[in-house]
């Protein structure tokens, strides 16, 4: 932990939020285990939060002084021709330093706090301020009855989540399998139970995660270390498959099978960027003409990806970093109707200055840590 400058207002549509609460994330672990290399020293960590506004720029007409918000991890201008169409998390002016995924992806995604410079080298919320640029288009009001614990989730978590469900094309009556019990899978097993699927599935190694996925969102669990994964989503399925798989673990995913070595070697010795093992299994295990939504974070390039099942399977894969701004107004209200609960994510409130040591229990898993969240 050290000490950084106070936040100012630098556009006239930006506003300046007390951070009230904050809370790692697992993509936070790929810039903390250096798989994404574009991060500088003095850079601050932190992508989900809610506050208080202190201050607000002179073009500010939604918010001000004193307002409790909850603010979208992406960065989106609300004018260019992504955020018309609501791809808020392409926005073409929320990135200002473009060149860089330009040359990693070929184009350049939006801007994300605390993310590293490839993704704008905006400052993070694990601080006691935060400047938020485009307030109008990224900050949203707290309805009163929404307590803080349960607002912070729908910063990130909870639209991530419904995103991969929505845009995966969850419907009544579908069987959805869900690669990951974090807040993401959560999240996005709680969105399908909402948008009518029949049966959901969540699928990790955590009992605390499959606990809370049983108890809390409602969904089943399936461990990966004690079941045959495929085989048993083909046996509830008639022998089809889940209608949509979702990923939602990302590059640094664990298997108990063989691939894992061989995507772990390879990522160790940079050969690789990412480790593809549940993307994989999820392209198993789809049922024929079904769809993957991948919602985990991936930087670069991976190996042995099942194309010929994709074609042959006539499999839809969909994916995309969260168009929040498109879901946070029907997720608040939500909350405030107590559809989606987010609270029991945040196993462990501490201090801000205690953050590292609330990193390494988050990273580890240890003490049934799902979510750190930091109080400045």
């Amino acid at each position: 932990m050290e000490k950084v400058d106070d936040p100012e207002i630098l556009n006239a549509q930006d506003i300046i939020v007390k951070v009230t609460l904050s809370t790692t994330c697992g993509s936070d672990l790929h810039l903390l285990g250096g798989y994404v290399p574009t991060m500088r020293a003095g850079d601050v960590l932190g992508h989900e939060f809610i506050g208080e506004v202190v201050e607000v720029g002179s073009a500010v007409t939604e918010h001000a002084v004193g307002d409790r918000v909850v603010v979208c991890s992406f960065i989106s201008c609300g004018k260019c021709w992504y955020c018309k169409n609501e791809l808020y998390s392409l926005c073409d002016n929320g990135n200002p330093n473009a060149g860089i995924p330009e040359m990693l992806w070929g184009q350049a995604p939006g801007g994300c706090y605390g993310y590293s410079h490839a993704l704008g080298g905006w400052a993070g919320s694990h601080a006691e301020y935060i400047r938020v640029p485009y307030a109008d288009q990224g900050a949203f009001h707290v309805p009163d009855g929404v307590t803080d614990e349960r607002a912070l989730f729908a910063s990130d978590a909870a639209p991530t989540g419904w995103m991969g469900a929505d845009l995966g094309g969850v419907g009544p009556g579908d069987v959805v399998a869900i690669w990951g019990a974090g807040g993401v899978g959560q999240m996005a097993a709680r969105a399908s139970l909402l948008l009518g699927a029949e049966r959901v599935v969540v699928i990790d190694r955590f009992q605390e995660r499959l606990t809370q996925v049983e108890q809390v969102i409602g969904a089943e669990t399936m461990n990966y270390e004690t079941s045959e994964v495929t085989a048993e989503l083909r046996e509830l399925t008639g022998g089809r498959g889940p209608d949509v798989c979702i990923e939602a673990v990302g590059m640094e995913a664990h298997h108990d099978g063989p691939d894992f070595a061989y995507d772990q070697l390879k990522q160790q010795l940079r050969l690789q960027t990412d480790r593809p093992t549940a993307v994989r299994e999820a392209v198993f295990a789809a049922r024929k003409g079904g769809s993957l939504f991948v919602l985990g974070v991936f930087g670069g390039f991976v190996d042995k990806f099942p194309l010929g099942a994709v074609m042959n399977k006539g499999l839809t894969i969909r994916s995309a970093q969260q168009h929040g701004q498109r879901y946070i107004p029907m997720l608040l209200e939500r909350m405030a109707r107590d559809e989606l609960v987010t609270e029991h994510l945040a196993t462990h409130v501490m201090p801000l200055d205690d953050g590292p040591d609330g990193y390494a229990m988050f990273k580890d898993k240890t003490d049934g840590c799902v979510r750190a969240v930091f109080r400045p």
